[in-house]
């Protein structure tokens, strides 16, 4: 079994990147904290989740600023400079106009006064966005899941790792206090021996416009497009035109796999948390579901996944429903835990569990305070930008990183292989291989599209 020790011991041989210092700023325009610990901060990608959680994730904090932005659509890219410099100029009472526009990421990363940067780009670009991020210096804090593919992440993660920077994945469940109560109460014996878990994650329906249109004048098309195929311009391919509603590429499998990893991604990697397997995966798969025939988004709809881990314990996959509402349900020998988010929605988008309760038992003692009896203590965190941003002061290590997230993202697009070849698949967590399986082995990586290959 990979363990966060042995991970950490194999990839400090990379070495640590040199730490970029801020930029210096007068303290009396963003208060009293000194410039010298001020994080400077670009955000990459201003569609929904940036403008709903990343942005005002680390505008709430004086020590964090954020000085440029970055779009492929040049409205989303005004709107958002807009955004950020109305929010200075109310805080401070002074007009603020010290935000700098990009279209091009790479420039962006160019700017010697970024320090850090938010990644809220479609899926598809995740892992190149991060890679590029960290060659550059940058610290990274990046909207899941990690990558389109196994490979993708695998690269990612080796980049990150050799790189010496903080990235923090946005599965912000993990500084959620009661997700961490649940993972302590597993691992602490409260339902005794740990025998399955259940993930249930909202679905997609399909449809989708499928006529062609121009493209807008104010989007990079070819570009938004990346590493994938090219194919032609649909709004309900892309983004809307006007407001910031749900983004239709989210139902695309050409720029990522759906709920398995929209949402599993946070729940997948929440059973690791629970099981002491983040540094490891599945050594077992079987998956199948129901796939669009016609339409525009061709994601999977409802679907059953079972996957076996090392340490014995079954973790499944289904569609939520009113009866098994989205969260994470754990089995024991001796009773079960129910967690998920309750009322809480990263977006006002985003599905939101339809349970009154975020952390439930089949028994209210198990539920008790932990004591000296429950040794086992997880890493707390009570905000997760907050603890991306406090890690990149201190250089310590971050409650979700780079490798913990591609383990989670590995688990969710080895579902969706499964998924896809509607059969048992064997793997190698530590190869990261199939056993004796070309065909699925075949999937772990996807073809690129030049210019944008990596």
């Amino acid at each position: 079994m990979i363990t966060r020790r042995s991970f950490i011991k194999r990839t400090l041989s990379a070495g640590a990147g040199l730490i970029a210092a801020p930029a210096i700023v007068p303290a009396s325009v963003f208060g009293p904290n000194a410039p010298s610990n001020r994080i400077n901060i670009g955000a990459i990608g201003t569609g929904r989740i940036s403008r709903d959680h990343d942005m005002p994730g680390v505008l709430k904090y004086d020590y964090a600023r954020i000085i440029a932005v970055s779009d492929l659509d040049s409205n989303r890219l005004a709107d958002a400079k807009k955004m950020v410099e109305d929010y200075y100029s109310k805080k401070t009472g002074k007009p603020y106009s010290g935000v700098n526009m990009y279209e091009h990421y790479e420039e962006l990363l160019a700017n010697k006064d970024v320090d850090a940067v938010l990644i809220s780009t479609p899926d598809h670009w995740h892992a190149k966005n991060a890679i590029d991020a960290v060659r550059a210096g940058k610290d990274v804090y990046l909207q899941k899941p990690t990558s389109l593919t196994i490979a993708e992440g695998r690269k990612m993660s080796d980049a990150v790792n050799a790189s010496g920077r903080i990235l923090q994945i946005g599965s912000q469940q993990r500084s959620m206090e009661q997700f961490r109560v649940a993972c302590e109460l597993v691992r602490n014996g409260r339902i005794g021996q740990l025998q399955r878990i259940e993930i249930r994650l909202p679905g997609d329906p399909p449809g989708g416009n499928t006529e062609e249109m121009p493209v807008p004048k104010n989007l990079n098309y070819d570009k938004w497009l990346g590493q994938t195929p090219y194919v032609y311009y649909t709004e309900e391919r892309v983004h809307p035109q006007k407001g910031y509603g749900r983004p239709g590429w989210l139902r695309c499998e050409q720029f990522g796999a759906g709920m398995i990893t929209g949402w599993g991604a946070h729940h997948f990697d929440i059973a690791h948390w629970a099981m002491d397997r983040e540094y490891s995966g599945p050594v077992e798969i079987y998956g199948k579901a129901e796939f669009a025939t016609g339409g525009l988004w061709d994601v999977h709809g409802a679907y059953e996944t079972e996957m076996l881990y090392d340490n014995g314990v079954i973790v499944t996959g289904t569609t939520d429903s009113p009866e098994k509402p989205n969260g994470v349900f754990f089995t024991g020998t001796d009773g079960w835990i129910f967690v998920s988010r309750g009322a809480y929605a990263a977006s006002p988008n985003e599905p939101i569990s339809t349970t009154s309760k975020a952390l439930q038992a089949s028994d209210p003692k198990i539920l008790s305070p932990l004591t000296d009896n429950d040794p086992v203590r997880l890493y707390v965190s009570t905000d997760h930008h907050g603890n991306w941003l406090e890690c990149v002061r201190t250089r310590k290590m971050n409650i979700t990183p780079a490798e913990v997230a591609h383990r989670s993202c590995t688990s969710c697009l080895l579902q969706h292989i499964a998924m896809k070849l509607n059969r048992r698949l064997y793997w190698d967590p530590i190869l990261e291989r199939f056993k004796n399986d070309d065909e699925a082995n075949s999937m772990i990586a996807r073809p690129h599209r030049p210019p944008y290959n990596f």
